[in-house]
């Protein structure tokens, strides 16, 4: 087949899928209703075709044209373990990048934007951009609050440094404080999302490692339970999760823990455990949830 064949036939696949996908997200669309996308693990690098791949998400995000944009943590490959070149040279080239999308973005903090916490090249503690201070310097706090249309998001931190070259899933005090303070400023019928890098349910090692296994600490956050009572007398209604490169959706009560897959799939290698490189898009319907996982059509380098 002619190669002019069959990038005609990739470009009408594109507008099929994607046609389809506007259509079903919009038809049940009421006043005040709203979409978003959820996207996570980008794990932006120079190599691998990924620059390629983030610009094909971004693509089709701004003809999905959603309300704005989550993306849920480990925006770049890393910083941690990086020298400070590399590490500076990623924040950049992502901030460059997503800057392409045309709604706004609020970000969540994942453990590889974590500058020199691990390895052989990590900087000194006193370095001024030390672990989440990188992040924080470009691309804003590591747990904040806004609402849209009569919902509350909420954005957490879930990564602590634990030592001894080891990360953590754990929500820390002062964030536990914050919230409680966010929740007693918040009317206890608010619908409210939270976005965590780190799951706090999931059932990721019981599904590949066996089922009466427990999940590690690096797989979920460790005091998820604490978290979750905090809003025990609240509209808690969606946990927007990342992290383990798979889809979940877990539904226990009123809320509903979504795992949004990974644009990057395999680190751009392709697809992880058998999920396609992707990304989450939410629809709130009155106060109903619904969403859809999207296949940009991204394919790994041979």
């Amino acid at each position: 087949m002619r190669r002019s064949s069959i990038a005609l036939y990739a470009i009408l696949f594109f507008v099929i899928v994607i046609s389809s996908v506007s259509s079903s997200c919009s038809r049940r669309l009421v006043p005040g209703s709203f979409t978003f996308a959820f996207i996570t693990d980008i794990h932006l690098q120079q190599e691998a075709g990924a620059v390629h791949g983030l610009n094909k998400v971004i693509d089709t995000i701004n003809y999905l044209n959603p309300g704005f944009v989550i993306a849920g943590g480990d925006q770049i490959m890393g910083a941690r373990g990086q020298r400070y070149g590399r590490a500076d040279s990623l924040y950049r080239l992502y901030q460059e990048t997503a800057g392409a999308l045309k709604m706004p973005v609020y970000t969540a903090l994942g453990n590889h934007e974590k500058y020199a916490l691990f390895g052989r090249n990590s900087a000194d503690r006193d370095h001024p951009e030390y672990g989440e201070k990188m992040y924080e310097k470009r691309l804003g706090p590591p747990y904040y609050s806004f609402s849209h249309n009569g919902w509350k998001f909420m954005i957490l931190s879930s990564v602590w440094n634990a030592g001894d070259d080891r990360y953590v899933g754990l929500v820390d005090r002062e964030q536990i404080e914050w919230i409680r303070e966010e929740l007693k400023k918040t009317d206890p019928a608010t619908p409210i999302v939270v976005t965590t890098h780190i799951p706090f349910i999931t059932v990721f090692t019981q599904r590949f490692r066996g089922s009466t296994l427990a999940n590690d600490s690096s797989v979920v956050v460790s005091n998820s339970l604490e978290v979750l009572e905090l809003f025990r007398h609240h509209n808690l209604r969606l946990v927007l999760q990342g992290h383990l490169h798979i889809v979940e959706d877990i539904k226990i009560g009123n809320t509903q823990f979504i795992t949004g897959g990974a644009v990057s799939g395999s680190w751009w290698r392709g697809p992880a455990r058998g999920f396609e490189e992707g990304f989450v898009l939410v629809t709130i319907v009155g106060r109903e949830i619904e969403w859809k996982y999207i296949d940009y059509g991204w394919d790994a380098r041979k």
